[in-house]
């Protein structure tokens, strides 16, 4: 009986027995194939991180079970870690196909659309699935960063949004980071440094957080501090170039300049390797490089 399988390869995946549980939920569908089995197969896959596994498998359960929506976006949220968009999008709009109103597609739907800077699109996307999961903090982040993202960016609804997502889910990082971001790109310093401390308090590891910290840190006058948490962004990720250009021009700043050149030749080094700016330069970064080597040619002569 396939459901005895089944039911014992829960057993195993419950007691964080991954490799029993693997072989079960395989013997189950040896008997009888089934959705659930695939489903939580794949989803085994994905713990270990093995996605190429999660994907062969999701695979076969796609074409055993072609119009299963479930099947067809977890499928598409495999594609989306992985980075994989165009694919990740094509099995979500299938699954929408199936199920227009599933909030799960929609919201991975609208996060790819996002991505691709088209936020009424995506704010569309989110209107449908907010009625279905209106206490979604995962749901209300994404808005807030649509809000954020508009040209210009209306930072009011973006605050408002962010902060139900927060009151929803006080212990996400991520939330605190984008509240953080908004009141950076607001100058309201003192906000900015309140929720980057505590986006860093949830998840001590993503570079980036401390790279905006220090900035933040910096336009507080605070400029010790500021080299501190630039020190430990590149601790963390030595190869971001971003932090080397922002390190460099806070240093600039301070009069500390030949730091502020070694900085800048390692952001030079580091742009040049990883190919950025040949086909998509960002023009920010571009016009404050150029700017800080032109002041740094001026210093040295």
């Amino acid at each position: 009986d396939w459901e005895i399988w089944h039911n014992k390869g829960l057993c195993f995946t419950y007691l964080k027995d991954y490799e029993e549980a693997i072989d079960c939920f395989e013997r189950a569908n040896d008997v009888q194939r089934h959705d659930a089995s695939y489903l939580q197969l794949g989803k085994i896959y994905c713990l270990q991180e093995d996605f190429k596994a999660a994907l062969k498998t999701y695979q076969e359960a796609v074409d055993f079970s072609p119009q299963n929506a479930e099947i067809l976006t977890t499928l598409g949220l495999v594609y989306l870690r992985l980075g994989e968009n165009q694919k990740a999008f094509d099995h979500l709009g299938n699954s929408l196909a199936h199920d227009p109103l599933n909030p799960k597609t929609i919201l991975a739907a609208g996060s790819i659309i996002q991505d691709n800077q088209d936020m009424d699109v995506a704010l569309m996307k989110y209107r449908i699935a907010a009625v279905k999961t209106p206490n979604s903090a995962q749901l209300w982040n994404n808005i807030g960063m649509c809000f954020f993202g508009k040209n210009p960016p209306k930072y009011v609804a973006a605050v408002a949004c962010l902060k139900r997502a927060l009151y929803l889910d006080p212990f996400e990082w991520l939330i605190s980071y984008n509240i953080g971001l908004v009141h950076l790109n607001k100058q309201q310093y003192a906000s900015a440094f309140h929720f980057f401390s505590a986006s860093i308090n949830l998840n001590p590891n993503f570079a980036a957080t401390y790279m905006y910290l220090a900035i933040t840190l910096a336009r507080l006058d605070d400029f010790e501090n500021s080299c501190a948490a630039y020190q430990k962004s590149i601790e963390i990720n030595e190869s971001d170039s971003t932090t080397r250009l922002n390190y460099a021009i806070t240093l600039f700043n301070n009069d500390e300049i030949e730091q502020s050149r070694e900085q800048f030749d390692v952001f030079e080094d580091l742009f040049a390797q990883s190919g950025e700016g040949e086909d998509d330069p960002d023009q920010e970064v571009t016009a404050q490089s150029a700017e800080l080597r032109e002041a740094l040619k001026v210093e040295e002569a």
